[in-house]
């Protein structure tokens, strides 16, 4: 049954994360090259601080028109506040969560902190291996 299996046993655990000082530039080019859609943003002891999504690249796009300068951080466009599961969620916990939200991935994180992703396609992997 759903309930019995984890999110751990369906998440990514090595993911592209980036730091509040990696360049905008750097982040969007390695997002598009890895075809993610976000990766989270970590400080230098693995603490989850935020996640840098597609929609804070529009916001940069958006921002560049109208200013006539894109540059700048990650730390300076990413999301702060960032919805997370717990590994030791079930896989039917986090479907309800993707069903009522319009997030694509969450954060994965567990009593150390930070340690992986899923996706709204591991869940579906995971039901087809069900």
């Amino acid at each position: 049954m759903l309930t019995k299996i984890k999110v751990s046993d369906y998440m990514t655990a090595s993911v592209v994360t980036f730091s509040t000082s990696t360049n905008i530039f750097e982040a969007i080019r390695t997002m598009v090259k890895a075809q993610i859609t976000s990766a989270p943003v970590i400080n230098d002891t693995n603490e989850l601080i935020g996640i840098f999504t597609e929609k804070d690249c529009m916001a940069i796009a958006i921002g560049a028109t109208y200013n006539q300068d894109m540059g700048g951080t990650v730390g300076e466009f990413m999301t702060p506040e960032v919805v997370t599961v717990q590994a030791e969620s079930s896989i039917l916990e986090v479907a309800q969560q993707f069903n009522n939200t319009h997030i694509r991935s969450f954060p994965v994180c567990d009593d150390d902190g930070f340690i992986g992703i899923i996706s709204r396609t591991d869940v579906l992997k995971a039901i087809a291996a069900f």
